[in-house]
């Protein structure tokens, strides 16, 4: 069922007229909502504060609580950050794809509006297929993403969930094409120089 599912979506992807049209909606300061192998989120592209401003408002976010990217391959968000150590990037190639967000100083491709004015910017390579396979249409293939839900509100953990917290909000409601969300946020680990250390305990469990 699931192998149906996921060539349901290629054929979606594969629709020339709705990968432009997903692509100009990001374009013009569009946001999506979307699955991930932990919660829902909802996402815009990097470089469209207009779009930034609107995952803001739509989740009376407080904007000191920066966004972070996320995408297919790590490769994609290298750009986006500057100094990883040796110990991060055994974290990287343990754990990406997977529930672990890595937070790097930022590089002069990640723009302070999704920083929130800090000097860091969080990345993530979520394990989920239909994420990727998003990523992979998407221009640029990264996304600046937060949850799905209104802030200090339960994260979205299913389709229904996604389309009752944020649907009226956003541009698109991706469905999920049986690649479900695990429903338990990422670890948040801090690697700026060689420090890494634990800011969030997730579904990633580092002392294991």
């Amino acid at each position: 069922m699931l192998r149906n599912y996921l060539e349901e979506f290629m054929d979606t992807l594969t629709n020339t007229d709705f990968v432009q049209k997903l692509n100009n909606t990001l374009k013009n300061g569009g946001v999506i909502a979307f699955v991930t192998d932990t919660v829902w989120g909802v996402g815009c592209l990097p470089e469209c504060k207009a779009a930034v401003d609107r995952i803001y408002g739509l989740k009376g976010r407080d904007t000191s609580k920066p966004l972070i990217l996320m995408s297919n391959s790590v490769e994609n968000l290298r750009p986006y950050v500057e100094n990883i150590s040796q110990k991060a990037n055994n974290l990287i190639d343990e754990f990406f794809p997977g529930a672990l967000t890595l937070i790097f100083q930022k590089s002069e491709k990640s723009p302070l509006f999704i920083t929130s004015q800090k000097n860091t910017v969080g990345i993530r390579v979520p394990n989920n297929e239909t994420f990727a396979k998003l990523c992979e249409v998407v221009d640029g293939h990264v996304l600046a993403t937060t949850s799905a839900n209104l802030s200090n509100q339960p994260s979205a953990k299913t389709y229904e969930q996604a389309k009752e917290f944020v649907g009226e909000f956003v541009d698109f409601v991706l469905d999920d094409f049986g690649e479900k969300a695990e429903g338990l946020e990422s670890t948040v680990v801090t690697a700026v120089g060689d420090k890494i250390a634990v800011l969030r305990q997730g579904a990633v469990d580092l002392d294991k």
